[in-house]
């Protein structure tokens, strides 16, 4: 029988962390529910006087995240001070237990300081190139993504115009497409966790790597946009504090034809989930937007240039 203490948790997830951390269920205590995540459930427990989190995953995720990968992303990035402490992964159940960050916060979208932090961390890792055997295929996801709603319909009535307006767009992004490299994908501010270092400095680190693949880096400059519901102007601020050099208008244009990808991408996500019983809202509704009107606007800005040139 359970503990009170422990009724949040069921019981294979009690035996994890009893056979990982090595100690009796009477250990962990002060179970708490940290947050319910888009993917993922999460819990924070208290055992032998540090304090640590279990994640579990969600419904339907088995069809949407692959765990296998996700431990190959966990092993490469391991030891470099890009992530949380991880101490246990287990693809199979989904469990992950990592140590919980003390005195840590999550970036806010509305601090351009913080923004601008993020994006020089998320350059630096990008500039790591680290590389892992699979690919996160963004327009195979969207197709994944569709089928997984079977014979149901779109709810959005113009959903075949705005993904053929999308699908437009992914010639200039394969043309355009720097080397790939290992990116985190779901780069959003609540991942983003600002830590006080050894010596008491701030320190970021990025967690929740479970879309992590192999793509083209930019991506994250636009997964953080679109989680964040930037509007363009606050877009384009986002674009140059990644490019503190600045960046040219070929790549920027590449950036919003992500963003527009990136909302149909999430927009069939939120589809599957809510089929699921699982309604994300306002989250939802403005990924579709993204995806109608960023291909709208990454498309006249390729007539424009197509203008100037023929000049």
């Amino acid at each position: 029988m359970k503990s009170k203490t422990n009724e949040l948790l069921e019981d294979t997830a009690i035996t994890v962390i009893c056979q990982i951390l090595h100690v009796d269920a009477k250990d962990i205590e002060d179970i708490a529910v940290l947050k319910k995540g888009m993917t993922n459930r999460s819990f924070i427990f208290q055992c032998k006087g540090k304090r640590y989190i279990i994640r579990i995953s969600g419904a339907g995720t088995e069809k949407l995240i692959d765990r296998y990968q996700e431990k190959e992303v966990y092993e490469t990035i391991r030891s470099k001070d890009i992530c949380d402490p991880v101490i246990y992964v287990n693809p199979e159940k989904g469990y992950k237990i990592t140590e919980f960050l003390e005195h840590s916060r999550v970036c806010d979208p509305a601090d351009s300081m913080d923004v601008k932090k993020c994006m020089q961390f998320l350059r630096s890792f990008h500039n790591r190139k680290l590389v892992v055997n699979h690919e996160f295929d963004i327009f195979g996801q969207i197709e994944k993504y569709e089928k997984l709603l079977e014979n149901t319909k779109s709810k959005y009535e113009d959903y075949e115009e705005i993904k053929k307006d999308v699908y437009f767009l992914k010639t200039y992004i394969e043309q355009h497409a720097v080397e790939k490299t290992l990116t985190h994908i779901d780069a959003v501010p609540d991942n983003f966790m600002f830590i006080q270092g050894e010596q008491g400095e701030e320190e970021i680190r990025l967690i929740d790597w479970e879309y992590a693949g192999m793509q083209d880096p930019h991506v994250d400059i636009a997964m953080f946009g679109i989680y964040s519901l930037y509007d363009r102007e606050h877009m384009d601020q986002l674009i140059d504090s990644y490019f503190t050099e600045g960046c040219s208008k070929e790549i920027r244009i590449k950036i919003y034809c992500y963003i527009a990808a990136g909302g149909l991408l999430w927009s069939n996500w939120c589809e599957y989930k809510e089929k699921l019983g699982i309604g994300f809202g306002e989250y939802a509704a403005c990924q579709y937007q993204y995806a109608k009107e960023y291909s709208h606007i990454a498309k006249s800005e390729l007539q424009e240039m197509e203008k100037i040139h023929d000049a």
